[in-house]
């Protein structure tokens, strides 16, 4: 098992992750991860972890696992907005065919003002990218 382990081993965390070395060259030959940096990806930092002195190799290994880990939280946001579509389609069937006044009653107004922000913002966005071309 040991010998398809990855060198790096990435704990994703808000912003960023944790970065250890995977070592299983060790005298009881058990998994141990040794901790060499933290990752921020809203900044961009890379912070060795303690007195640890990054190589190129780890450099190298860390600035991959952000571009693919920024690439894969793009995706995941535009995911999310293709699944809020499909969940505005479903909450008007809803609304329209199985809803109760009671039902109805909890959610319109919240539903009404988030619609109103969501197609404001969109509007606005919209004639900016408009004025640009």
């Amino acid at each position: 098992m040991s010998d398809d382990l990855p060198k790096y081993y990435f704990r994703v965390r808000d912003n960023g992750a944790m970065v250890f070395l995977v070592d299983t060259e060790n005298r009881q030959r058990r998994i141990e991860l040794d901790q060499i940096a933290v990752v921020n990806l809203n900044k961009g930092e890379i912070r060795p972890q303690g007195d640890y002195q990054l190589t190129g190799e780890d450099k190298k290994a860390i600035k991959a696992w952000m571009t693919e880990r920024e690439a894969l939280l793009a995706m995941r946001d535009i995911d999310d907005i293709h699944r809020a579509v499909d969940y505005l389609n479903t909450t008007t069937q809803w609304a329209q065919s199985r809803a109760s006044d009671e039902q109805l009653e909890q959610v319109t107004n919240d539903l009404l003002l988030a619609m109103h922000d969501l197609r404001t913002v969109l509007v606005r966005k919209k004639a900016d990218r408009l004025m640009k071309k």
